[in-house]
Parts: C-alpha cells; sequence; structure tokens
C-alpha cells in the first residue's frame, strides 16, 4: 500500500485510526453534498475503511486519507478506483480509472485538494502505468470542477457514472507527462 507525501499532506491508505477522523468530515452534510448527499454514519464509514482496505490489498489502489503535516488531522480523503456505471458498490475493472478527493470544510479553498490530486495522478501514471485518469462530479460543483482544470483534464461533457448525471473529464499519461515537464 503506497503512502504518498506532498508540501503539506501524507496520503496514508485508509486504516482504522482514521476512523474519528474520516467519520468528523463524512458526517458534514455539506462535505457530502455532491456527493451522497446526506451523512454518513459512524458504521458506514467503518464499513468503507473495511472495504476499502480490501480493495488496496486486492488491486494495490483505493482511497487514501489526507494527513496534515503540522496537526496529524485527518483532513481530506481521495482515492485512485475504477469508475461504475451503476450506484453499486462492486468494483468494475472494465471501466477507467478515477481519480477523486473531498476535504473537510474547514479546509477548502487552500489548494489540498489539488495538491493531493497532482500526487495521486502520478502515481496512477507511474506506479499503475494508467494510459488515461478520468474524474467526475455533480455538474453543480464547481469547486472539483476547478481542480479538475487545474490539473489540465479535458472536459468530455455530461456522462452517466455511478447512475447519476456527471461532468466528466480526462487527462491522458501523455499529456500529464507533458504537463510535468
Amino acid at each position: 500500500m503506497a503512502i504518498l507525501t506532498t508540501a503539506r499532506l501524507r496520503l496514508e491508505p485508509f486504516n482504522l485510526s482514521h476512523l474519528h477522523g474520516l467519520h468528523e468530515m463524512n458526517a458534514d452534510p455539506e462535505v457530502m453534498r455532491y456527493l451522497s448527499g446526506r451523512p454518513e454514519t459512524r458504521e458506514e464509514t467503518m464499513a468503507v475503511i473495511e472495504r476499502v482496505q480490501a480493495r488496496w490489498l486486492e488491486f494495490g489502489y483505493s482511497w487514501w486519507s489526507f494527513i496534515d503535516l503540522a496537526s496529524a488531522q485527518v483532513v481530506g480523503a481521495g482515492c485512485i478506483q475504477n469508475l461504475r456505471r451503476t450506484n453499486t458498490p462492486l468494483p468494475d475493472r472494465t471501466c477507467p480509472l478515477e481519480i477523486g478527493w473531498r476535504l473537510r470544510r474547514d479546509r477548502w479553498h487552500q489548494g489540498l485538494a489539488s495538491e493531493a490530486a497532482v500526487a495521486m495522478a502520478d502515481f496512477a501514471f507511474g506506479a499503475l502505468a494508467a494510459p488515461e485518469l478520468y474524474a467526475v462530479c455533480d455538474p453543480e460543483n464547481a469547486a472539483s470542477a476547478s481542480v479538475m482544470r487545474r490539473l489540465g483534464m479535458d472536459d468530455l461533457g455530461i456522462d452517466t457514472w455511478y447512475g447519476h448525471s456527471l461532468r466528466t473529464c480526462r487527462v491522458t499519461a501523455e499529456r500529464w507527462a507533458s504537463r510535468k515537464s
């Protein structure tokens, strides 16, 4: 399981020590507004941690907790995972890889999502040799769409993922490599 580091964050694969911080973030209705549309219970957060740990072992990628280096607190979460057409919890390895993120509300608008996303994209294109990487968001989620633009992703319009009509963006490995040079 890969631990990634940025200037301000350590990205650690979900583990039980992250339960409190992840639940605190996922219980905030504003954080979950464009994701599930509702706060998550502690039991749901625990089940997600267990599911994510299994995916790390099976696939070699999944969700990370974003740990603030200065405070050692969980301030966000992000992933490399396979997109899904339906809203089932089962991964679909035939779908392309997706990059995703969320932050605690008190950490919004500080550049942390972009900082973590660059590290996760580097992991996807490097360690996983991904040919492309997608990101999706609710069409009303301007903050996530802004991160996608900062990553140099092309807007492909609206497509159906997770059973919802979502803004869909993509960056290829070739474009990512040229962005980095």
